[in-house]
């Protein structure tokens, strides 16, 4: 408030330095007082004359210049400009016009534009490093500061809530997404978010709590397709890959055709395919369907065992050690698919990036350890 006290005042101030000459009358004409100092020279001329000084020639000469002017100063005294009071009426209204039309126009302008409302903010809680360059738990820092100064701003939650689970912090990012749901209201994208988090904190798997809430985000909305794929994920976690092939048919019979998530949907369908074996080439299936179940099986094994041969000379396939654990599964050697798994764990044992893939990929197929 004293700052712009201390600006009006400055204002005010230079206002009226250029404004008061404006507002002055002007100076009387001086042509008596010039009148005095023809006269005045005159008579000197006549002391000079006498005392030798001048001759008769130089003084008449002098005194024929000075009388001229002394008549003109003496006319002008008897004939003096009219007052320009008409002048002087104008510049003092153009003196008030600009000394209170102006702050008001300047006021006009600001209001609309600018932001008198906008509070001081303490020096304390300065950042004078710009933002993009701050790390984001610094940024999610202020964020949290600011919420727990005001936890009702919806719009600082929904903010908050997918940095935090892009950071992994899921735990925070439920609780965040909760909130935005509270105070932002209820919608199918919130609900997906929150369930999604959900699952993410149970280490991705769609837990009872997270597969309801998805239930609702489709309840609000049945085309949403991030609580759809997580639904057709929890039927396969279950074990119901037809139920999960079902509804990722679904979604991609609906999807447009460059719909950002229908790579991640077509590799969701392909993993519950119906054989759940390694893929076979063309000339592969058209041998298979000459074959009789015995040698259609002993073709199947011989694929699955020239793909764990080439696992064991790469083990960091994980897509691979996936589709063998899983092929083992289909063919009901489940002690095979233990010992693939205890394999691909040891072989993946030094990078954690790795071994939390293979562990997440594997959640759903019931294998201890």
């Amino acid at each position: 408030m004293t700052l712009w006290f201390v600006f009006a005042l400055m204002t005010a101030a230079a206002s009226f330095a250029v404004l008061w000459p404006l507002g002055r009358r002007g100076q009387p004409h001086s042509g008596g007082s010039e009148a005095a100092v023809y006269r005045d020279q005159l008579a000197e001329i006549d002391r000079d004359v006498a005392s030798g000084l001048l001759g008769s020639s130089e003084a008449d000469a002098a005194r024929i210049e000075i009388s001229r002017r002394l008549l003109a100063a003496a006319d002008a005294q008897r004939d003096p400009p009219p007052p320009a009071s008409s002048n002087l009426k104008w510049r003092r209204a153009v003196a008030v016009v600009a000394l209170v039309g102006l702050p008001i126009v300047a006021i006009a302008i600001y209001l609309p534009l600018g932001s008198p409302l906008l509070g001081d903010f303490p020096l304390a809680q300065r950042d004078r490093t710009p933002v993009a360059a701050q790390p984001l738990d610094s940024l999610v820092a202020q964020v949290e500061a600011h919420l727990e100064k005001d936890p009702t701003d919806g719009r600082g939650w929904s903010v908050l809530a997918p940095v935090l689970a892009r950071l992994g912090r899921y735990d925070e990012a439920v609780r965040a997404y909760r909130n935005s749901i509270t105070f932002n209201g209820d919608s199918a994208e919130r609900r997906a978010d929150l369930g999604e988090a959900i699952a993410g904190a149970a280490g991705g798997v769609v837990t009872a709590d997270a597969k309801a809430e998805f239930e609702r985000a489709v309840a609000l909305s049945a085309g949403a397709a991030k609580a759809n794929y997580f639904l057709g994920l929890a039927a396969e976690q279950d074990g119901r890959s037809s139920e999960a092939a079902s509804i990722w048919r679904a979604m991609l019979a609906k999807a447009p055709p460059d719909a950002p998530w229908r790579p991640l949907v077509q590799a969701a369908l392909a993993r519950v395919d119906e054989s759940g074996a390694p893929p076979l080439s063309d000339d592969a299936v058209a041998a298979a369907k000459e074959m009789s179940g015995t040698d259609r099986d002993a073709m199947i094994r011989g694929m699955v065992e020239r793909l764990a041969a080439r696992l064991k000379q790469n083990g960091d396939d994980i897509d691979g050690w996936l589709r063998l654990v899983r092929a083992y599964m289909v063919i009901g050697d489940r002690d095979k698919a233990r010992g693939a798994l205890a394999e691909a764990r040891q072989a993946v044992a030094n990078d954690a990036e790795r071994l939390r893939l293979l562990n997440d990929g594997l959640k759903d197929l019931g294998l201890d350890g």
